[in-house]
């Protein structure tokens, strides 16, 4: 029950920071294009690590 008691309220905070984070990236002039070729980039580095072994 103590972990639900804290688990719970985590969440909620947790969510509350994403909502706010998604609100502020929606208002502001952001470079999608760059942000997406960076987290692909990143993304495809862990995998080509993952699957050689290499890096």
């Amino acid at each position: 029950m103590l972990r639900l008691v804290v688990i719970v309220p985590l969440l909620v905070l947790l969510a509350f920071v994403a909502f706010q984070i998604v609100r502020a990236a929606r208002s502001s002039g952001l470079d999608w294009n760059g942000i997406a070729f960076a987290v692909g980039f990143v993304a495809l580095a862990f995998y080509l690590h993952h699957a050689t072994g290499m890096g």
